[in-house]
């Protein structure tokens, strides 16, 4: 295992972040968000989100097309509308959802000199601006493909999905940017959500927080830590 120059193991700690560390889905409220901005026709906005939002619980979502039509508002929208209609969702909504508890964990975490990401499923646009809320710098989120003549998003995903099994690529990939290993450190991965589960089998410590039905359930029975912070 990998030590620290003091010769204590490295520690990693993982957030996934809606329903763990905030109570809504994040990507789910900017679509209703921009919904009531008009930027979507309402009807059939709803109907579709909440069918992938189902899909999402289930664990049987298409990533690939629910990213495309998650992201259609702001591909049409451009970086300038984008960006302005996203500081008023962190403030009208996100702020909302950043519960006292949540912040302390993740202080708590950084305070003792853990390695703290935040790993989550939802793309890079909607997260960035919430990691950044939390005090988190590093962040593992879908990567989406800007075209080279706007340098904006395509809707289309750049590399590995952070979802499901991709977690774990991508951790790997952020750990061995960092000469450092899943099997090489100490690691904590909290999750509510039974898509997480090939990193939470994964981790050292895995820890299930506000747990979905299944997820429980996998939790009590392997004797896995349950936190539920809302």
């Amino acid at each position: 295992m990998t030590v620290s120059t003091t010769g204590a193991p490295i520690k990693v700690t993982l957030f996934d972040l809606d329903h763990t560390l905030i109570p809504v889905d994040s990507d789910y409220e900017w679509g209703v968000f921009t919904t009531t901005l008009g930027w979507n026709d309402a009807a059939e906005f709803d109907r579709r989100n909440q069918a992938y939002y189902q899909q999402y619980k289930a664990g049987t979502l298409d990533i690939h097309d629910y990213v495309r039509f998650a992201t259609a508002a702001i591909c049409r929208k451009g970086a300038t509308e984008s960006v302005a209609a996203h500081a008023n969702f962190m403030r009208a909504v996100i702020q909302k959802a950043l519960k006292s508890q949540a912040l302390e964990l993740v202080r708590q975490h950084q305070q003792a000199g853990d390695l703290v990401a935040i790993v989550t499923a939802t793309n890079e646009f909607v997260t960035c601006p919430i990691a950044a809320a939390f005090g988190v710098a590093e962040l593992i989120a879908i990567n989406l493909v800007r075209d080279p003549a706007s340098a904006w998003f395509t809707g289309e995903i750049d590399g590995t999905p952070s979802f499901r099994e991709g977690k774990i690529v991508r951790v790997e990939q952020w750990l061995a940017q960092r000469a450092l290993s899943l099997s090489g450190v100490e690691s904590t991965f909290y999750s509510d959500s039974i898509n997480d589960l090939p990193l939470l089998e994964k981790v050292t410590h895995p820890v299930a927080t506000n747990p979905d039905e299944r997820l429980r359930a996998i939790a009590l029975e392997r004797g896995w830590r349950i936190l539920d912070l809302f």
